[in-house]
């Protein structure tokens, strides 16, 4: 195991990602774990991430220093280097000329890192900060116009600092560098697969359950789709599934998922008709955060409601996945915590007094797919781009109403069938469309036409934290149009969003 020290860096998850892409399994850690949790992981490595603040600022992130007396190789990445020189008698200073985007970084010394690299190549800065005096021990292996200092070696008691970040593709050979920290260095073994995790959980979730039973809302998302599976090889058929259709599903999406979850994963599954439920309490709702409100709070009421009906359940599953456990700070602790007390998660009534599992928490989406196809579930599904909890509501400006709720359908639809046609499906995040609140003139037929505009939205991102449009091509954007205004009902404009993440986010809403 590799451990992460969170510094702050928005990176820290990519560096975690960046291990885990060789077989070595990682986790991120606060800094203020104790060494005592340390000693406990035993990791094989320990990675200090970057961070926005500088070392000599008050309160700027710390860790206990008996770390670099543990005999455990240390990374120091930006803010992480900038420490570890702090911390054992350096000096580090604000830089005379700061280093933010590309620089070309010159070697010196090769080994470790730089084995097997050119001696001057691309890398990518982002630190007002620099090393000015070593400690003891240490050497200088890199440099950069503008930082001498660029990367250190204290090769005796296996301590390395980069001031560039590796974790970011715009740095060439950057997961190369990793690569040697971890197999060259630290003598990690290559065991972390998607085969080995998913037969330790269902071990896990097995002695854990035993013959109890467990209730799962159930989505027909990539993430409740694969946590579902994983408890049902463990448990069988002691897991109860609830699929609320809340009305605000996609063209036929229903009947797909039906036909999937069931016929290909063989589980109890309860779908529940809501419709109209909800859509009357949706009825002249225009607020984004007011609808997902209305949609959350439905939710529970219909989940606990069909919950209620089943008798003796103790836990309760989940999809959550690892990002979402380092964002919210949760309290974890590595491969034996997929099971812990139901604490309020997802908003979910405290009253149900159930256990919660959440196999996936230590996954990131990617591996959440690997672990998909591990356990036989269908491509198709395996691959399904993200669909937000409120469904068609947060794609609809303004209100929502059954009308036009099937228009958006209409032509969404049409916007999936090409992008699949076009063989983007699988490379793009995420691609849909978006009914907006104003009506515009159009002419068609020879006649004057006054109807509703859409927007399509499609990005590109491995995490969607941040996020690009998609650079899609300009006939396959005309093809989309064209077929847009002539198949669905009442549009007669389609505009193209080409707004990043940020300053954007990926819904409109």
């Amino acid at each position: 195991m590799i451990i992460v020290i969170d510094f702050g860096s928005q990176f820290n998850q990519l560096i975690a990602r960046r291990v885990r892409e060789n077989n070595v399994y990682c986790q991120v850690e606060p800094a203020d774990i104790s060494i005592d949790k340390i000693r406990e992981i035993n990791p094989k490595g320990i990675i200090l991430s970057g961070g926005p603040s500088s070392i000599y600022e008050e309160n700027s992130p710390s860790i206990d220093t008996e770390l670099f007396d543990l005999g455990i190789p240390v990374l120091g990445i930006c803010y992480g280097m900038h420490y570890m020189v702090h911390a054992l008698g350096g000096v580090i200073k604000r830089a005379e000329k700061r280093e933010y985007g590309f620089a070309n970084l010159e070697v010196k010394d090769a080994l470790p890192l730089f084995k097997d690299m050119d001696n001057l190549f691309q890398c990518w800065m982002s630190h007002g900060d620099s090393a000015k005096e070593l400690p003891p021990g240490f050497e200088v292996t890199a440099s950069t116009e503008n930082t001498p200092i660029a990367a250190i070696a204290d090769h005796d008691r296996k301590f390395y600092g980069l001031q560039l970040h590796p974790e970011v593709e715009h740095s060439v050979n950057g997961s190369l560098m990793i690569r040697h920290f971890l197999f060259d260095v630290c003598r990690c073994e290559q065991n972390w697969t998607m085969k080995s995790f998913s037969e330790g959980a269902i071990a896990q979730i097995k002695d854990a359950v035993g013959d109890q039973k467990v209730i799962m809302g159930l989505s027909g998302g990539v993430d409740s789709s694969v946590a579902a599976t994983l408890i049902h090889k463990a448990v069988g058929k002691n897991l109860f599934c609830i699929f609320v259709d809340n009305g605000l599903l996609r063209l036929n999406e229903k009947e797909q998922l039906e036909k999937s979850l069931t016929s290909n994963l063989d589980m109890n599954i309860k779908f529940v008709d809501a419709r109209k439920k909800f859509l009357d309490a949706l009825k002249g709702v225009t607020d984004p955060e007011t609808k997902r409100k209305i949609i959350g709070n439905l939710f529970i009421e219909v989940f606990e409601a069909e919950a209620g009906k089943i008798q003796g359940a103790s836990f309760l599953g989940q999809g959550t996945l690892y990002p979402d456990i380092i964002e919210s700070k949760s309290a974890f602790g590595g491969p034996t915590s997929i099971i812990k007390s139901h604490h309020n998660v997802g908003g979910l009534p405290e009253k149900m007094k159930l256990k919660l599992i959440e196999p996936l928490q230590l996954l990131f989406k990617d591996e959440v797919r690997k672990l998909g196809l591990e356990l036989g579930i269908s491509e198709d599904l395996v691959w399904r781009q993200p669909f937000p909890g409120p469904g068609l509501a947060i794609r609809i400006m303004g209100d929502i109403t059954e009308e036009r709720l099937n228009v958006l359908r209409t032509a969404d639809d049409i916007l999936l069938q090409e992008i699949k046609a076009a063989g983007l499906y699988r490379k793009l995040w995420q691609s849909f469309a978006v009914l907006l609140p104003v009506k515009s003139v159009g002419v068609m037929g020879d006649k004057r036409t006054f109807a509703n505009c859409v927007a399509i939205r499609a990005v590109t991102s491995s995490d969607a934290m941040t996020a690009d449009w998609a650079k899609l091509p300009h006939d396959l954007l005309g093809k989309i149009s064209n077929r847009i205004i002539n198949e669905a009902e009442k549009i007669n404009r389609v505009v193209f969003d080409i707004t990043s993440k940020p300053p954007g986010t990926i819904e409109w809403e």
